[in-house]
């Protein structure tokens, strides 16, 4: 009798999918929500990270995750049937990078070297927007980079590479990338064609998180870095499996760029990026100037990348944890007399708790 075990095994996925919904809620504050004083509202946040724990674990250890991002990638094409944002390629001597709008908010991205006519997928999460853009071009996929396992963007490795046989999934070892084939650590170089793809370790968001950097000396160009879940224009990503000074020094992998490097992040996150940096540097002019490019763009749907790092050093907050201007931005440090300065792991760490407070309003 295969069907007797039926019974409980669906028992099991209801009440762990219940579970999970209950998690992602409660993890999801009610605008105008205020935190509670007291006893009670240290239970709340202790619970809260509990909850956090549990549902983060079900998203990325069990194929419940799966599920989610399935049901994440219904929705999205059914609301946003052709991108949820307006992208342009960017072509240079050989070169052409192509940003493909996927999900509620993701990029994935197709760099194509266009007289071999080969092409890498980044974080492809939905299959089937990666492959219409593939045959679009009329280019042979040859590699997939991953620059980590969330299902947002690993979600489409399997059906990629059973797709295209002679495909090659990259990414770290260390991440549980789903379909790998190839791992990578530090400096590893992927090359197809005339393309020279560095790997860069940033732990932080995941443990083995990877962002990649396109060398720009074979196509005299600028490089591109490919900066996943990191880096975006105007903010950084979370940090679950690290803490603010593993997250730093990723950040500071990055600050070690060059300026005319042009930044290809994971998400569109421009618009409340940007706000939030205007509460904390509202004197910044160069976060202005950005703002009003970005609310332009916004009003048509239009994409906002690729920015440069020269211009994130300018207005990203989280890069500019050295910056004297921020520190008395933030006013006094962390000690108990509020004499001490912050240390930049200490900024980053107030910067996160400042982001989700105007983000819950």
């Amino acid at each position: 009798m295969a069907w007797q075990g039926w019974p409980a095994l669906w028992q099991w996925v209801a009440g762990s999918w219940l579970l999970l919904v209950l998690v992602l809620v409660l993890l999801v504050r009610p605008r105008g929500c205020r935190a509670r004083p007291g006893l009670r509202g240290l239970l709340m946040a202790h619970s809260q990270q509990l909850l956090f724990r549990i549902g983060y674990s079900l998203y990325t250890r069990t194929w419940l995750g799966y599920l989610f991002y399935r049901q994440q990638l219904r929705r999205a094409r059914n609301r946003y049937p052709k991108g949820h944002s307006k992208t342009q390629p960017r072509l240079f001597n050989g070169v052409k990078v192509l940003p493909i709008p996927v999900l509620s908010d993701n990029y994935s991205y197709l760099i194509i070297d266009t007289q071999a006519q080969l092409a890498v997928a980044v974080d492809p999460s939905d299959p089937r927007a990666v492959q219409a853009s593939i045959e679009k071009e009329g280019v042979t996929l040859v590699a997939i980079l991953c620059t980590h396992k969330h299902w947002d963007h690993s979600g489409g490795n399997r059906d990629l590479s059973r797709r295209h046989r002679d495909c090659r999934v990259y990414g770290s070892p260390q991440d549980g990338i789903p379909y790998l084939t190839h791992p990578l650590c530090h400096q590893d170089v992927v090359s197809v064609g005339r393309l020279q793809i560095r790997a860069l370790a940033t732990p932080g968001h995941t443990q083995g998180h990877l962002v990649y950097l396109l060398d720009g000396e074979p196509y005299k160009g600028p490089s591109c870095l490919f900066s996943g879940d990191l880096l975006f224009l105007s903010g950084c990503g979370r940090t679950f499996e690290g803490n603010a000074e593993t997250m730093l020094s990723s950040l500071d992998t990055v600050l070690g760029l060059g300026d005319d490097t042009l930044l290809w992040p994971g998400h569109e996150y421009a618009e409340e990026n940007l706000g939030f940096a205007g509460v904390v540097e509202p004197e910044n002019l160069a976060r202005e100037r950005k703002m009003q490019w970005v609310q332009r763009q916004r009003m048509e749907r239009k994409g906002t990348c690729p920015s440069t790092l020269g211009e994130e050093r300018s207005y990203n907050p989280f890069l500019r944890t050295h910056c004297l201007e921020l520190q008395e931005a933030l006013g006094p440090g962390p000690g108990p007399t509020g004499d001490d300065d912050y240390s930049r792991a200490q900024l980053l760490e107030e910067l996160r708790r400042l982001k989700d407070m105007h983000k819950s309003k």
